[in-house]
């Protein structure tokens, strides 16, 4: 599939976030825990360079807990801080404010010498649409202060949070890029939410992520769906299967195959699939 989506207000939000970028001392990076590299904006190197780094792994509740560990050490290696994170739970919430003290150590010793004492950190939150970046901030804050919402393109402003004395979170607008080079990229990114549903061939989609899931996590759509699924059977045969096994109809009698297709995606989005990954680390 060749996927594109970049609307105009990401443009005035990828240059909103530049000029911002002086105000702050750490980017905080959101990423899907189900593709950590493909929910990965590349502008976001250019733009975080020389501030301090931390990397969430947002939505790992729904990610296999095997790669989400390969991951985070993937990205540790990188000299990046990572954390695991289900952004809904407060779990992790202490683990990410050591996170924030660690990154920015150098910065806060700086400030001690010239006499600055218990200046906050100030943090850039950034990453694509729908990877749960308010629902980050809300959890963190410990009340409502950003606006959420189970689709792209909720928050259209940058707006500051003060979370407590020691940090001030900048919630930023979720941005992609204009041209995901590797079409293997934006067709993960559709999987996941990322990418308006209503610029995607929904059905085509989820044949792809039936492709997928059949050769990777074998099981998981015949326990789902109560179907059975033999190797000569094509990828594009499983969405009938669906629409019978749900009685998805149209005119009486004809399998409705975009019905059968949303509710596989919408399945594999709320985690009803099981935990799963969709590009692992090498």
């Amino acid at each position: 599939m060749e996927i594109q989506w970049y609307p105009g207000h990401m443009t005035k939000a990828r240059r909103m976030m530049q000029e911002n970028k002086k105000l702050v001392d750490l980017i905080i990076e959101l990423v899907d825990a189900r593709a950590p590299l493909s929910s990965r904006n590349p502008d976001i190197d250019e733009l975080g360079k020389g501030k301090a780094r931390v990397i969430l792994l947002n939505k790992a509740d729904l990610a296999s807990s095997r790669y989400n560990d390969e991951w985070a050490v993937w990205f540790q290696k990188k000299g990046l801080f990572a954390v695991k994170l289900d952004s809904r739970s407060r779990a992790n919430m202490k683990e990410i404010q050591a996170a924030i003290q660690e990154a920015c150590k150098e910065k806060t010793e700086r400030d001690r010498k010239r006499g600055i004492l218990n200046r906050p950190v100030r943090a850039m939150v950034v990453g694509i649409p729908n990877v749960g970046k308010s629902t980050f901030i809300n959890s963190f804050a410990g009340r409502a202060c950003a606006k959420t919402g189970n689709k792209p393109g909720v928050t259209k402003g940058a707006q500051w949070i003060r979370l407590n004395r020691q940090v001030e979170l900048l919630d930023t607008p979720g941005i992609l890029w204009p041209k995901f080079d590797d079409p293997q990229v934006g067709t993960r990114l559709a999987m996941l939410g990322s990418v308006n549903d209503h610029i995607l061939n929904t059905e085509e989609l989820a044949a792809e992520l039936a492709t997928f899931l059949r050769a990777y996590y074998p099981g998981a759509l015949e326990e789902r769906y109560g179907i059975s699924i033999s190797g000569e059977l094509e990828s594009e045969q499983i969405l009938p299967l669906i629409a019978r096994a749900r009685g998805y109809r149209v005119k009486g009698a004809e399998d409705d195959c975009t019905r059968a297709a949303s509710a596989l995606l919408d399945d594999f989005r709320s985690g009803s699939l099981g935990r799963i990954t969709l590009e692992f680390p090498k």
